[in-house]
Order: structure tokens, then sequence, then C-alpha cells
């Protein structure tokens, strides 16, 4: 059974029942007090139809909120089994996977044309335990540090007075965070408004650690390209577009999967040695900062497919929860802050809205046998036998790995975190809050205005100034100047540019 079929109720002919079993007389007609009296409590058909559609709805992602998805497979064709041990990236393997794309700041009803940043979330159901990258169509972010996302997010959404899109609170947050240059500029240039989801890449974004069986450790970074063709809307094809279909991303890439026109991206990897991390010329952890691929080109590993849509949108694609947490042996961490506060918040944020169980929904459930102490709470739907121990250590249920299944084990010391990161240089061991560590190039604006001299055509350079202006609309004065300063700061043509159009 495909992962896509997993949780699907066997096709019931005659008549309905109740939730639990029992025959249903009439969907139709509710019990009343004579034909025209009060409904009464006892018809528990009706209260229990009523009570079931009043909570049809789960609380929406706060980030990520509208979206799409299809099932498909990893397909791995090429060798880096001397980078990594993951059984996923081994030669030959065929893992099947969940995608689920989507726009970052507007709510379940908005059109995904929107100009914004698109999520690139890949759940991986493995032979190990599901493996989870949750990046974004573009390689950076706004921000470095976990602690700004409330901020950073608070200032995209809705303002709490007007209930409406604010362009002042967006841009005096990206003009008082001046790491978000990087990222602003691929959100305001053609990457800000992709054609629908098959046409564009992904990445992971963060940095990663793949280790070897050798145990040797090396920093990744994944690039997902399209083999549909790299393509975008222009702000007045986007307007159009979300007069007529503001479901035209999801529609497109549902039609395209029912036709037969099955999706496909390239699989690459950047890898950089652990050794050369420090003195690489830009914090090689800094999620505003990409490695060039001069220095480390992309290595091809394999390419997935989509092929099966969602049988149930709501049970296979809303209730999918992606976590950067879900590791498997051969994949870690890096000092990475924004990919370690994402690893404690995304499977925070799925407890809120699916309850603590929500690991045992289909979608989310492992292929591979779970065997965990973990128990009870709301939305339990798997549990061990009765004569099975539920605390460790005991002397009959498996233990950790490191464990000796005996005891706490609490005077071993068992060296480095290994399934977590290895990293040889920490700089100090004490709790500290300090900035990011300075490499010999480090600037928040050295990286976009490379992108805007060096990779941007005149073409595209003079959009990327339009949609500027066009997302300044409604500011302040005061605030204008500062985005001018932004932009000069990234490109002094490009903030003159900027100037001339607003005026």
């Amino acid at each position: 059974m495909s992962k896509a079929h997993e949780g699907l109720n066997p096709t019931e002919s005659g008549n309905t029942t109740r939730l639990n079993g029992s025959p249903v007389a009439s969907e139709n007609i509710s019990v009343t007090v004579g034909a025209q009296g009060a409904n009464v409590l006892n018809d528990f058909h009706l209260i229990e139809k009523l009570a079931h559609f009043d909570r049809e709805r789960i609380p929406e992602r706060v980030v990520h909120a509208k979206g799409s998805g299809a099932f498909g497979e990893l397909h791995i064709t090429e060798d880096v089994s001397a980078y990594t041990k993951a059984g996923l990236f081994q030669p030959g393997t065929v893992t099947p996977m969940l995608a689920r794309h989507s726009t970052v700041a507007g709510e379940q009803g908005s059109p995904d044309t929107w100009r914004d940043v698109r999520g690139f979330a890949l759940k991986f159901y493995t032979q190990e335990g599901i493996y989870d990258i949750v990046g974004n169509n573009t390689p950076v972010f706004f921000i470095r540090d976990g602690i700004k996302f409330p901020d950073f997010i608070h200032s995209q959404k809705r303002h709490p007075g007007t209930g409406l899109r604010s362009a002042e609170m967006q841009w005096d947050f990206w003009t008082r965070s001046p790491e978000s240059a990087h990222q602003v500029t691929y959100l305001m240039g053609d990457r800000g408004r992709p054609r629908g989801f098959r046409h564009m890449d992904g990445f992971g974004s963060h940095t990663y650690q793949w280790i070897n069986e050798a145990g040797e450790a090396f920093w990744v970074k994944y690039h997902f390209k399209t083999q549909q063709g790299w393509d975008y809307f222009t702000d007045e094809e986007a307007s159009a577009m979300e007069g007529k279909d503001t479901d035209f991303a999801r529609r497109d890439l549902r039609e395209a999967i029912e036709r037969g026109d099955f999706p496909r991206w390239d699989v690459k990897v950047q890898i950089m040695p652990v050794a050369e991390a420090e003195g690489y010329r830009w914090n090689p952890f800094d999620l505003t900062k990409t490695w060039s691929q001069k220095d480390y080109p992309l290595i091809p590993v394999g390419y997935y497919e989509l092929n099966q849509n969602p049988l149930n949108f709501f049970a296979q694609i809303e209730q999918a929860a992606f976590s950067p947490s879900n590791l498997v042996p051969g994949i870690g961490f890096s000092p990475d802050r924004m990919l370690q506060a994402r690893g404690f918040s995304y499977p925070d944020t799925q407890r809120y809205r699916l309850g603590v169980n929500f690991e045992q929904l289909p979608v989310n459930r492992p292929i591979c046998p779970v065997n965990s102490y973990a128990h009870d709470g709301a939305g339990t739907h798997f549990f061990n036998a009765p004569d099975q121990p539920v605390y460790s250590p005991n002397g009959v249920r498996g233990q950790g790995y490191l464990d000796d299944g005996a005891t706490s084990s609490s005077g071993v010391t068992h060296g480095p975190a290994t399934d977590l990161y290895v990293y040889p240089d920490a700089h100090g061991t004490d709790l500290t809050r300090a900035a990011y560590v300075q490499h010999p190039e480090d600037d928040d604006f050295i990286q976009p205005g490379i992108l805007v001299r060096e990779v941007l055509d005149d073409a595209a350079r003079e959009r990327l100034a339009g949609n500027i202006v066009r997302a300044m609309d409604g500011i302040s004065a005061e605030l204008a100047e500062r985005v001018f300063q932004y932009w000069t700061n990234v490109d002094p043509w490009l903030g003159g540019r900027v100037r001339e159009l607003f005026s």
C-alpha cells in the first residue's frame, strides 16, 4: 500500500452509520417535538453531525498557511556515500516522499501568486525514520537568529489595529535589520512571484551536516533544480491572475499530475569539508549568506518526482507536519542558529495544531517500526501491549543505542553527540549571547550587491527596482528615506533608481 493510500477507509455500500457504527435513520430530517416543535437534545445523530462539523477546521499554520502538495519518490542516481551514510542517499535507493509548497505570509484563503517567499518542505519516508527538509525557494532568509523570527513574521502579517497588510511595518523591520537585504533582494526580484510551484527551484537554505561510515563530517547545503524550467509572473500578470484564480499554483500542480505530466527536480548539494569552515570568507552557518558555487560546486545526487495527488487534502496536506528535527543517521545539524531554533519551533507548532500525537497520523507516521516510551495523550491511535514497560531502564524493552540496558548509565560519559552534529570549534564553552562570528568578507550588503551587479541582467535589475517601488506603496516619507539608503547600501545604482521611480 502506498503512503498516499494509508488511512483510506474502505468504500462501504448501503445505509449510513453514526461514528460508533450504528445505523442512521435519516440524514435529512431531524427529530422535533411535534411537526413544528423544537429539536430534541437526544437526536444524537443531529448533535453528532453538527458537533463534528463545528470542529472540522484546525488552527491554520501561523506561517506557510496557503500551500499544496503531492506524493512521489526520491531516486538516487549518483554515489555520495563518501559524504554520508544516510540510507536514503545511497546509490540506487528509491524513497517515498511528500512535498508541500506554500507562500509564507498569507492566510489559507489568500492568493498563492502574491509576492512572497515560497516554502519548500520535503518529507522522506526512509527505512531509518522520517527525514524532513524544510526550506524555501531562495537560498537565504531574512534573519540569522531564531529569536527574531516572531518579530519578523509579525511585521509581515496584518496590522493588529487595522487588520490590513502594512508596507510600513514590513519596510520598517527590513531597514532596521540590515541582514535582511540579501533575502529582500531575492523577494523583490523575479523569484518573488514564481509561475506556480512547478517552475521554481528549492533550497534547504540552512547548513546541515553529513557524516559518512568512517565518521568523517562535512557541511552540506541542498539545492533542488526544477526540470520544468524556471519561470515567473510580473506584478501585472500576477495581479490579473489573482482576479481570476486565487489557487493558481495549487491548481497547476494538481492538474499537471492528473494529466501525467509529473514534475521533477534534480537534487544537488554543495559540500564543505569541516576543516574549511573556520577560514571561509563568510560564516558558513549564517542563513543570510550563500556559499559561492565557484568555491563549492554543485554535486549531483539524483532527482525526485511528484506523481500522486493527495486523496484527501485535509488529511494528507493540511495535517502534514514537517520539522527539521526529524533527522536520520548520517545527517545532523550545524551551528546555524535559525536551524536550531526551528528544530524546537516546528514540532511545537504541530503539537499545538494537531495534538501531541500528530506523528501517529498516517501522513506523518514512519514506514519503519516505532519503538518509543511516549504514550497516552489526546489522539492516541497506537499503543503498546500491556506487558510492555512504560519507563526506562527496564529488563524487557529496548534502550537507546548508547545505553547499557541495565542501569540509567548516569556515570558514563559518551563523548560528542554525533547524532546531532560534530563541530570542532564552538568558539568557547561558556553560555553566551554573542553576535555571529565574523569571517573575512562578512557584510550584510555584499552578497545582495553581488546578486544585483553580477547575476541579474539589465532587464532584471529594472524589474527589481520597479517591484521595490510598488511594494513601498503607502509608506511614510521618513521610512522611504531609510529604504533608499537600504538599497543604496546594496548597490548605489539601485538605491538611486528606487528613489527616482518613487519620486
